[in-house]
């Protein structure tokens, strides 16, 4: 599973022009499953994002995680995230995992995810979704959990 993880102000997502999910400050979390991912990598990156020490301590220093925090996540399909550009103009998701077998695993993360305590909002699963952001910092991390354990 790779993520992009943005520490964010607020975050709001809607399709066909309806708002489904909105989080105040905390982390909007862009995932994508490629085809060899299982429950492991569910759990490693939910771990990872729920510890992730990215926000400011009273120094102003990142010291702080999502629940020392009283962050939330808003978590957001985004397959794109393993399409590889290194050959030619269009990339290629050929490592990004079907539907079918990506659907169930970003449940099971989300779940992982809540089951920590942590608020957490959903994107709508394959559809086309417009999201605004506040960034805070910026602050941008990458994880993949391939690399991982």
């Amino acid at each position: 599973m790779r993520a992009v993880v943005q520490r964010v102000k607020f975050a709001r997502l809607s399709v066909d022009d309806q708002q489904l999910a909105e989080i105040g400050p905390g982390l909007l979390v862009y995932v994508s499953v490629a085809q060899e991912d299982t429950g492991q990598d569910c759990r490693y990156l939910g771990q990872k994002i729920i510890g992730l020490r990215i926000f400011d301590d009273q120094a102003g220093r990142f010291n702080l995680n999502l629940l020392q925090t009283g962050g939330q996540v808003l978590l957001v399909s985004n397959f794109t995230l393993h399409g590889d550009a290194r050959k030619g103009r269009r990339p290629s998701f050929a490592k990004a995992a079907e539907g079918a077998k990506a659907q169930p695993l970003l449940d099971e993360l989300a779940q992982q995810i809540r089951d920590q305590g942590v608020p957490l909002a959903q994107g709508k699963f394959a559809a086309h979704m417009a999201i605004e952001s506040l960034n805070d910092g910026p602050v941008n991390i990458l994880l993949d959990s391939a690399r991982g354990f």
